[in-house]
């Protein structure tokens, strides 16, 4: 069952929200404008490139890596192979992680690593894999770590993450509060990041350093702020905010050497659209007319069939299976149309169905709890075509009564699709976390 009396209660729902997820979430515009801040510093608007990699390489711990690589792969639309460089170990620790090249990286291949983190004893070695093999390398993590050494000493790029518009300040503080996590309130401010005299503006005052990197481009920035990562994140779920932190200056990067068409502008658009599902998703913003809310509280009691059609929306769907994994400890299966119609045909008439087993009016509602049932959440990144599986699936749950949810974004590009639906299934897993009654 659902609280569903706290997710119109903003002040418990802050009280709830120790980890401070539903900030991370608002921030997540404000991440993008930062971080395109820092990637602008550190230099990757001068590359001048040669040509596109033969391919590129992710690495990174837990999703920082898999969803940087899966997204990245995903809006690329095949114009160069993005691999992730799994990590092995015996345990989920930073300390046990290892990462290793593939067998056939070399001088036309490009290694992106990826980590909110900084400090995996794995990651320096894969950078010196990298460097003796002749690899380009290019790391977003924060500044001030051992990977970002590791980096400038293999004469790569070092962008440096970018934290919270009020760094490690405490949850609930400042303009989110009180306008329902909806707004940057440091867009225009003159004290805030960036603004003279602040430590983002050290960053684009201070030198650069003479050190050739990949492509030409200047070496290391190095960041005053902390990290502000939390604990798990290291190698678990890519917290909403870390996310954006991390993939934005790799769009930047992915724009210069044309693998995908994400120039400032276009990051300046999803930034605002960041900002926009922020307003709507808000837990000021009632659960009747809030997407994010809406689909936590259908989610509750059921089993979620996470069905996709578009690659955007394909990687959306297993990011959203992750994060509801990791953060509200409910599982998720996610597949691709048309496919999902086969692979979890058998969900829609079995145990699981929504009109099998109709509940017993002499049920102990507290003693027996309702059975789970499926319910499919249909995302697509783009409007339903003459050739979309979307409506057959839509057809497929009425005939069996199953119940179904929907999420399309509004018009604009591919980036933009992706931040909306990353920005809506963000907020509604960490809904779905805060108001379960077996919370931690």
């Amino acid at each position: 069952m659902l609280d569903e009396s706290l997710l119109d209660a903003p002040e418990a729902l802050a009280r709830a929200d120790t980890r401070g997820l539903l900030r991370g979430a608002a921030e997540a515009g404000a991440r993008v404008r930062t971080a395109a801040r820092h990637a602008a510093e550190a230099g990757i608007g001068d590359l001048k490139p040669d040509g596109r990699p033969r391919a590129v390489m992710v690495a990174g711990p837990g999703a920082a890596g898999s969803c940087t690589a899966d997204l990245l792969g995903a809006l690329s639309g095949g114009n160069c192979p993005v691999s992730l460089i799994a990590p092995t170990g015996v345990a989920p620790a930073p300390g046990a992680l290892r990462w290793t090249l593939p067998g056939w990286a070399g001088p036309l291949d490009l290694l992106v690593v990826a980590t909110p983190d900084g400090t995996e004893p794995g990651l320096p070695r894969l950078v010196e894999q990298a460097y003796r093999r002749g690899c380009a390398i290019v790391s977003v993590a924060p500044g001030q770590s051992p990977l970002a050494d590791a980096v400038a000493q293999a004469r790569g790029l070092m962008v440096p993450l970018a934290t919270t518009p009020q760094g490690s300040a405490p949850y609930a503080t400042g303009g989110y509060a009180a306008d329902g996590y909806g707004t940057d309130p440091y867009r225009g401010d003159p004290h805030g990041p960036g603004a003279p005299g602040t430590e983002d503006s050290a960053l684009a005052e201070g030198a650069l350093g003479d050190a050739p990197a990949p492509y030409g481009t200047p070496s290391v920035p190095q960041p005053v702020e902390p990290p502000g990562t939390a604990p798990d994140e290291m190698t678990g779920p890519a917290l909403p905010g870390t996310l954006w932190a991390l993939l934005t200056p790799l769009l930047l990067l992915v724009d210069r050497i044309g693998l995908v068409s994400a120039p400032p502008t276009a990051l300046q658009q999803v930034a605002d659209r960041l900002d926009q599902v922020a307003e709507r998703c808000g837990p000021a913003i009632a659960t009747y007319t809030n997407p994010a809310k809406t689909l936590a509280a259908e989610l509750a009691g059921a089993l979620p069939l996470l069905w996709t059609e578009g690659p955007v929306a394909a990687a959306t769907g297993r990011r959203f299976s992750g994060l509801l994994a990791a953060l509200a400890g409910r599982p998720a299966l996610v597949a691709e149309l048309p496919g999902a119609l086969a692979a979890h045909g058998a969900l829609l008439t079995g145990a699981f169905a929504g009109g099998a087993d109709p509940d017993d009016f002499f049920r102990d509602r507290v003693e027996e709890p309702e059975a789970l049932r499926a319910r499919i959440v249909l995302l697509h990144d783009e409007p339903v075509g003459p050739v979309s599986a979307v409506p057959t699936a839509r057809e497929l749950a009425l005939a069996h009564e199953t119940a179904f949810s929907e999420l399309e974004p509004a018009e604009g590009s591919p980036l933009e699709s992706a931040a909306e639906l990353l920005a809506i299934t963000d907020f509604a897993a960490v809904y779905l976390a805060l108001a379960s009654p077996d919370r931690t």
